[in-house]
């Protein structure tokens, strides 16, 4: 079991996906989980289906939905920093680097989950996962956490190989399309909701098995 873990995303419902039932998984094993997430998602182009909320009132929104996600999955200690949805890339590196070190400092987590840089499609996703890079590769060797990270864009495992870390979470299922309905301003979710719903062998199938790869830290 892990002693504890720091998770470092950029957006409102970047957890939903492609982590939430790993991270209800270590939850009911009895480790701690803190969240940090950079922006509060403000520049997104949802706002609803129908639109329910506007530009001004958006922030204060998916604040809620993350607050909402985060209970479904159970984690309790949820950070929010305040950079800028969309312009985490052009953040000067001592600045986020610094955020993320002082995290680093607090939480000394002995896990850390976040996006692969440079195989996670959105520019903010890479910049997050490189200033994580960045901030542990400054620690002593010894002092270093693991890092596990998402990565999804084309031809990526051509690139860095296959997952070594593949998580079956049909057992905290519900926790992540909790999570992921949370987010409702961005996932209408059509296929988990009415007539459209998938079924329970589909929805294992599409949402039943979590990959990440282990960073080199070098």
């Amino acid at each position: 079991m892990e002693r504890r873990i720091l998770v470092v995303l950029p957006h409102p419902d970047d957890e939903a996906f492609g982590l939430s039932g790993t991270l209800a998984k270590h939850i009911e094993e009895g480790t701690p989980v803190t969240y940090a997430c950079l922006t509060l998602g403000e520049m997104g182009r949802n706002m609803g289906v129908p639109p329910f909320t506007n530009r001004v009132g958006l922030p204060l929104i998916r604040k809620a939905e993350l607050e909402e996600a985060c209970a479904a999955i159970g984690i309790q200690d949820l950070r929010m920093l305040g950079f800028h949805d969309k312009t985490v890339e052009f953040e000067e590196p001592a600045l986020i680097d610094g955020r993320i070190a002082a995290l680093l400092d607090e939480v000394k987590p002995s896990l850390v989950y976040t996006f692969y840089p440079g195989y996670a499609v959105h520019p903010d996703h890479d910049a997050t996962g490189a200033a994580v890079v960045r901030a542990v590769a400054k620690l002593p060797e010894d002092e270093r956490p693991k890092v596990l990270c998402m990565a999804f864009s084309r031809g990526h495992e051509q690139e860095i190989g296959r997952p070594d870390v593949v998580n079956d979470v049909r057992g905290t299922l519900k926790q992540k399309l909790d999570a992921i309905r949370a987010h409702r301003s961005q996932f209408q979710a059509a296929e988990l909701l009415g007539s459209n719903a998938l079924t329970n062998k589909d929805l294992l199938e599409r949402f039943g098995t979590e990959r990440f790869w282990t960073y080199p830290i070098r």
